[in-house]
């Protein structure tokens, strides 16, 4: 019989909203769904600024690699200088590997005056934390491109 009486002043305290069996529940809610809630947020927040990074790698290294063909003295250390200016550039992003500078010009001889000199960059990019063993179900890496024209001085002395 004492057991129905704890059983009925435990219910009517329950109805009262006095203590209860769900006391702190609520923190244990919160953390779990804010774990749940954040921890896809954070990804996608490192995700996010891993490709901006290099977006604007890839974006640097065109415009610097055109910018210091067309004021190189010669031919030759001009294709050197580019690559030099690329690769400093997308090094400076932290991207050392799965990079690919192309460069092409309007005329021959490529320091003609006037001529156009177009610097096409690509990069690739790994997505952060996805193991080698999901590679068929998500993509991990994600490639960038960019492409600068630069023009060679009207007043520059010829080749």
């Amino acid at each position: 019989m004492a057991w129905v009486r704890r059983w009925w002043w435990q219910a009517v305290a329950r109805l009262r909203g006095e203590g209860g069996g769900e006391a702190g529940s609520a923190v244990v809610e919160f953390v779990f769904l804010a774990i749940l809630l954040m921890v896809p947020l954070v990804y996608l927040v490192l995700m996010l600024a891993r490709l901006q990074a290099g977006a604007y790698a890839a974006s640097a290294a065109a415009r610097e690699s055109g910018r210091l063909f067309v004021t190189a003295p010669d031919e030759a250390s001009a294709v050197a200088r580019s690559r030099a200016a690329a690769n400093l550039a997308l090094a400076n992003m932290g991207f050392t590997e799965g990079s690919r500078l192309d460069l092409s010009c309007s005329a021959t001889p490529c320091l003609t005056p006037g001529a156009a000199v177009t610097s096409r960059v690509t990069v690739t990019v790994p997505l952060p934390l996805i193991p080698a063993f999901a590679r068929g179900f998500i993509p991990l890496e994600v490639p960038l491109h960019a492409q600068s024209v630069s023009e060679v001085d009207t007043y520059r002395s010829g080749p």
